[in-house]
Order: structure tokens, then C-alpha cells, then sequence
């Protein structure tokens, strides 16, 4: 998919929506390691930013991100409009992250 078809706007300018094929999503249930949890601890110690967490954080994200591109392909869209995340800790230590919009078909206004 065109990457420059996804979008948290709800039209594409320069282009028409078609046709609206629905909900997509993509989810993702991720998991702190022990050993994450450690080095986060560290770098804690000294303040700032956490990278440990902030990788597994945008690593989650990204494979949401995907799996809801896949999907707008799968149902036979080539664009997704009002893309919006979401996270939930399921329990201590283990987050789910979505990632959804409304699967679009779209044409060029020229």
C-alpha cells in the first residue's frame, strides 16, 4: 500500500475517496522482558529518556501499523483515513496497542 494514503485526516487532498471498505486494524500484545525491565531500571537511575521502552514502545506501534496496512489490502483498499491509536495494559507489565482507521478506496481528482 502507499504509504501516503494513510492518514489521521479524514480526506486526502488532491485525491477523491471512491469508496469506504470499512474498519481495519491492526493489534499488537507486547510484553516487558525481564531483562528490559533491568536496563530500564538503570536508566531510570540517571533520568531522561528510557530508551529501552521507547523502542519496544515505537516497535509495537509500528507492527500495529503494518498489520492495519495489510489489512486495508486484504479488504481491497489502497488508502486509510482517521487513523487513531490506542493502548490498554492488559495487566502489569503487558500492553496492547492498536491501530485503526477506515479502509478507503481513492482516486487522483486529475
Amino acid at each position: 500500500m502507499d504509504h501516503r494514503f494513510i492518514t489521521t485526516a479524514f480526506d486526502l487532498p488532491g485525491y477523491k475517496i471512491v469508496g469506504t471498505l470499512g474498519l481495519v486494524r491492526g493489534i499488537v500484545v507486547r510484553s516487558r522482558s525481564v531483562i528490559g525491565n533491568m536496563g530500564a531500571s538503570f536508566q531510570s537511575f540517571f533520568g531522561g529518556n528510557i530508551t529501552i521502552f521507547t523502542h519496544l514502545c515505537e516497535q509495537a506501534r509500528m507492527d500495529a501499523y503494518n498489520q492495519m496496512a495489510e489489512h486495508a489490502v486484504a479488504v481491497g483498499a489502497n488508502g486509510i483515513v482517521g487513523v487513531r491509536y490506542d493502548a490498554t495494559e492488559l495487566m502489569p507489565g503487558i500492553t496492547e496497542v492498536l491501530c485503526y482507521g477506515t479502509a478507503v478506496q481513492v482516486q487522483n481528482l486529475t
